[in-house]
């Protein structure tokens, strides 16, 4: 692979990286100002196709999308280097949160800086919204899909796998129709089965090792406890952030054996991974640091690892192992008409996603509402670059 030529790519991402406020649902904004509108590394459809797949995958679902991006782009080279920029900001700034929690006002990490990223974060996924709604819903059954798909993911947002089971749904629904024809000239991908075995025997052997450590009371078990944890969690979890928070907090906060930190701990690395860019899955990398502490910088360092490691591990192999497959089946018309309904299945997750956070704003004064006003028409209609953005919402937020 020539890196030479894909330093402006890389560049793109690690400045999408440093913006991405809002956990998956705002990055989508993002992702269609950065790499459709800016850059035009792909069309709007091939992102949508892209995040319509990667909702139907356990795992971190941005961190997917942003993975099969550089997949995309330069192959399985690219796609691992895009993921390491993706990933080390957020985790780098969690890990070292596990160092200073005990030093920090924790009412500090909920200051005035951060008040108005939320909205801007909306701001971003309303205008994700109004580019793909134009793009995928264009006649009545996309439109009974938006309505349907954007209820139900508002009223069962917390629901794991409301996701996935409705973007299935929504397939089923658009095969319905003979008119609609798969394209055959698209080249088929090679899948790679190296990434599947390598899953199941990571998956495997992580758990067999964690059993043997707690047996036989190994002096390093809980590096083999902690490594088993988060890689199941990153196999399993549907619903991103939203589930994968109470599956730590049960873990490491609920169960005597593995009591690792208090409730308060973890719900402070929480509360800050939703003030700082880049995957909500990073909290990982403070949870592990919180856990091995107590031993020396060096083991609680080698507890951020873990976490960031074993946390986004499963997510990245799944995907590239997945994605070939799903690319080869749209060959097949069953498959190529459900992407219409799938499609339009993710408008409405948007749609339904900006209403949701949109919940726990405070609407008593105007300035919420100004700020994602202000945001959708800064990406609309001017060519003002996102990082501008985020930092104009914190200078509002420190300001007023």
């Amino acid at each position: 692979m020539n890196i030479a030529r894909h330093i402006p790519f890389l560049k793109a991402v690690l400045f999408y990286t440093l913006t991405a406020f809002g956990g998956p649902q705002g990055h989508f904004g993002l992702m269609v100002k950065t790499f459709v509108k800016r850059r035009r590394i792909l069309s709007e459809q091939e992102l949508l196709d892209i995040i319509a797949f990667c909702q139907l995958l356990p795992g971190a679902s941005s961190t997917q999308t942003i993975t099969l991006i550089g997949y995309k782009r330069g192959g399985i080279p690219l796609a691992v280097m895009t993921l390491l920029i993706w990933i080390l900001p957020a985790s780098l700034i969690m890990a070292a949160l596990s160092f200073l929690i005990h030093y920090i006002d924790r009412t500090a990490l909920h200051k005035d800086l951060f008040k108005y990223l939320t909205p801007m974060a909306i701001g971003f996924l309303v205008y994700a919204t109004w580019v793909s709604y134009k793009v995928s819903i264009n006649h009545l059954i996309t439109k009974v899909i938006l309505v349907t798909t954007g209820l139900s993911t508002f009223l069962f947002f917390k629901t794991p796998w409301t996701f996935p089971i409705i973007i299935l749904l929504a397939g089923i629904v658009t095969n319905f129709s003979d008119k609609r024809i798969p394209d055959q000239g698209e080249r088929s991908l090679k899948i790679k089965w190296t990434n599947i075995w390598l899953f199941l025997l990571v998956f495997v052997v992580a758990g067999f090792l964690s059993e043997t450590a707690r047996k036989h009371n190994w002096e390093n078990r809980k590096a083999y406890n902690l490594f088993e944890n988060f890689y199941r969690f990153g196999s399993l979890v549907f619903g991103g952030g939203n589930v994968l928070v109470p599956m730590m907090y049960e873990q490491f906060v609920v169960r005597e054996k593995t009591q690792y930190m208090t409730g308060e701990e973890l719900l402070t690395g929480a509360g800050f991974v939703q003030s700082i860019p880049g995957p909500v899955f990073s909290v990982a990398s403070y949870a592990g640091g919180m856990a091995m502490r107590g031993r020396g910088a060096w083991t609680q360092l080698s507890g951020c690892f873990i976490g960031t490691i074993a946390i986004f591990l499963p997510s990245a192999l799944l995907v590239l192992f997945f994605y070939p497959i799903w690319h080869n089946l749209k060959k097949y018309t069953v498959i190529f008409r459900a992407m219409e309904g799938i499609n339009a299945a993710v408008v409405g997750l948007m749609a339904a996603s900006a209403l949701y956070l949109s919940r726990d704003l405070s609407f008593t004064t105007l300035d919420q509402i100004l700020v994602i006003v202000v945001t959708f028409c800064c990406l609309n209609f001017t060519k003002l670059p996102p990082p501008v953005l985020a930092v104009a919402a914190m200078l509002f937020g420190w300001l007023f």
